[in-house]
């Protein structure tokens, strides 16, 4: 019985979770109707809630931004709305730290968080999964020459962590997709990637500046 009740436990939990999650995003979404002005959502348009149109017109709104963002004419209108914010003193620091971020972590040619690393930590001889965010810039990059810029992600909460600056030759890069490193992670270890036949280990090569 007690082995009949594990396997009924692993067969639905990660449902259940799964259910759940999605469930709480899309409440989210329809509960306060992220990007759709107050005018235009169904409570005041028809006087009643619809399930998943929030879902529905964010999406829309989105793809539309994207697409407007790609002509010449709402390039222009994006580097207007750019320049006005940067007069206002708050919202310029709070923005401008936000769109750079951004920027770096969804380019398709940026380099952060495409690769798995091993890196020593928080001691020598205690080995950690990390994600290499780029190399250091401004005066740091003066003082650490040969360093990479790595994020070490806590578990079972990935979205805080520790940002650290390690030399290449302590870097360890791992044959491992960052989805499968994310889930070892988020298990504590409990689900690891299947292995490779052949798993390379190799120092981080040198980036050029």
């Amino acid at each position: 019985m007690k082995r009949y009740f594990i396997t009924g436990l692993l067969i639905w939990i990660p449902l259940a979770i799964t259910i759940w999650v999605l469930a709480w995003i899309l409440g989210t979404l329809d509960s306060t109707m992220l990007l759709v002005p107050t005018p235009w959502r169904p409570e005041q348009l028809f006087g009643f809630r619809i399930p998943g149109l929030g879902v529905i017109l964010t999406t829309l709104i989105i793809l539309t931004s994207g697409v407007i963002g790609h002509n010449i004419i709402g390039q222009r209108l994006l580097r207007y709305w750019e320049r006005m914010l940067s007069r206002i003193p708050v919202v310029k620091s709070i923005y401008n730290g936000v769109k750079q971020v951004s920027d770096t972590l969804f380019s398709s040619s940026g380099e952060a968080f495409r690769k798995a690393l091993l890196v020593e930590y928080p001691r020598s001889g205690s080995w950690t999964i990390a994600f290499m965010t780029g190399q250091p810039g401004g005066d740091v990059a003066n003082h650490l020459s040969d360093h990479i810029s790595v994020y070490v992600p806590t578990t079972p909460n990935p979205t805080s962590g520790f940002f650290l600056m390690v030399a290449r030759t302590n870097v360890i890069e791992l044959d491992m997709t960052v989805d499968e490193a994310l889930k070892y992670i988020v298990s504590m270890g409990v689900v690891p990637p299947p292995r490779k036949t052949k798993t390379p280990v190799a120092v981080i090569p040198a980036l050029d500046n």
